[in-house]
Parts: C-alpha cells; sequence; structure tokens
C-alpha cells in the first residue's frame, strides 16, 4: 500500500473510531433511560416488554434506515437485539430491583 493510501486509511479509520464512540455513548444514556422505565414498570407491576411499542417503533426504524439508505432489515435485527436486552434489563428490575452489568 502506497503511503497516499495509508494516510486515507488513517483518516478513514479515526473517523468510524469516532463514530463507534458516539454510539457507544448513545447507547449508554438510551439504556439510562430504558431502565428508567424497568424501574416504573416494576413499581406499577407491568410487564417488562410492550410487543405493541416494539411493532410501532420497528415500523418506525424500518421507515427511517430507507431513509438514511441503510438496510432497514439491518435496522431492525438492530433493534430486536436491544429490545431483548432491555427486556432482559427489566426482569433483573422487577425482580432484584437492579441491574447485573459484566466488569
Amino acid at each position: 500500500m502506497d503511503d497516499a493510501a495509508m494516510v486515507e486509511l488513517t483518516s478513514l479509520r479515526r473517523s468510524i473510531d469516532n463514530i463507534d464512540a458516539a454510539l457507544i455513548h448513545l447507547l449508554a444514556e438510551r439504556f439510562k433511560s430504558t431502565q428508567a422505565v424497568g424501574r416504573l414498570k416494576a413499581a406499577t407491576n407491568m410487564p417488562p416488554s410492550d410487543p405493541e411499542r416494539e411493532r410501532v417503533q420497528i415500523e418506525r426504524l424500518r421507515a427511517l434506515a430507507t431513509e438514511a439508505q441503510l438496510d432497514p432489515a439491518f435496522a431492525e435485527k438492530w433493534f430486536n437485539f436491544i429490545v431483548a436486552e432491555v427486556i432482559h434489563h427489566h426482569e433483573q428490575i422487577a425482580t432484584t430491583g437492579t441491574i447485573t452489568t459484566e466488569h
């Protein structure tokens, strides 16, 4: 690889690293909010999942993905992965009052 290509590759990777860092911070904020939802649900004996809310969100996110030229199927898979973790957190909050995370 020539020097110009290496400089460009390094620059692109730096941008990707910055985006990854922003995504981690956004996910942390998202989980703070969903954990607050979990505490509210536990305090009011609401179920940990809300299939209708999830259905509406999937529709919304698939449309946003399409607008952003991102594969809507990927957006749905991502959302389902996140929701599974959120539901797990809500179940933990309901049974133990807290969330266990790996360190």
